[in-house]
């Protein structure tokens, strides 16, 4: 095993002779986010599962403050493995962060990238003249100071508005121990990283063909900003607003998500 399938946990599964499906995690989470989604895959597909660097489960000692201050650094990382796993062409499915992560590495490496699936996918997350996505710098700024303070309160408090439920759902139980799990000084950096980023000028550069995929009330990514992806990626998109609530609806309400995931993934966009 190399020193980047070791570094991102990365694990392989079903037949190498199918097409490649890469599975790419958004913030406070790490791979199990997919644990729905995944048994519907393997017998159809070789997916690559693996954990962006600062999750709970990859070493702190990895994490590189200088090269994640930025999200190219992930970028570079998924292009790393995709080489390092010998793909030559991957259908990517990227959950929040990482579906912008995955437009960027497309934007360097087009020809790896079949197409992009991006599930609760933002751009940019303050609003700006003529843009709306949802945070005022204050709010952001609260947000970082309640991380900073009290992390473990923050958790707590955060996981159920991320999630759009109560403690005592799975799937908010699941993400406040996902969240929990990341070092808070590193949390706390990629959290200023993701919700400081304005990628807008790079989405005309995205010519591989993406699949947007948006819950109706997510309280990180407002409807709007499906549509603003849509009308200002470089290349052929598609929109598709599902029922559901929150930022992890794959967490949250498999029993829609994994079926309109799984359409997406079997079927490109027809001019």
């Amino acid at each position: 095993m190399g020193i980047v399938e070791e570094a991102h946990n990365i694990k392989i599964l079903g037949s190498s002779d199918h097409q490649t499906i890469v599975l790419a995690h958004g913030f406070g989470t790490d791979q199990s986010v997919w644990k729905h989604l995944v048994p519907h895959l393997v017998d159809d597909y070789r997916v690559i599962l693996f954990d962006n660097m600062g999750a709970g489960t990859t070493n702190p000692e990895y994490f590189d403050f200088d090269r994640y201050s930025t999200l190219e650094g992930y970028a570079y990382d998924v292009l790393a493995i995709l080489e390092e796993l010998r793909v030559q062409s991957c259908i990517f499915v990227g959950h929040s962060v990482s579906a912008i992560i995955g437009a960027i590495a497309s934007i360097t490496r087009p020809d790896l990238f079949a197409k992009i699936i991006m599930i609760s996918a933002s751009p940019r997350y303050l609003n700006d003249v003529d843009y709306y996505g949802g945070f005022e710098q204050e709010d952001l700024d609260q947000l970082f100071e309640a991380m900073q303070s009290n992390y473990k309160a923050w958790c707590f408090g955060f996981a159920p508005l991320a999630v759009g439920g109560d403690m005592d759902s799975v799937a908010v139980q699941e993400f406040s121990r996902t969240l929990f799990n990341m070092r808070p000084d590193i949390a706390l950096c990629v959290g200023q990283t993701i919700f400081q980023s304005d990628l807008r000028h790079l989405l005309c550069n995205v010519t591989v063909p993406c699949h947007i995929i948006q819950s109706m009330k997510d309280l990180a990514v407002p409807v709007v900003v499906s549509e603003y992806l849509h009308q200002n990626l470089g290349g052929k998109s598609i929109v598709e607003v599902m029922s559901t609530d929150g930022h992890l609806p794959q967490l949250s309400s498999p029993d829609i998500v994994v079926p309109v995931l799984l359409r997406h993934i079997r079927f490109d966009i027809t001019v």
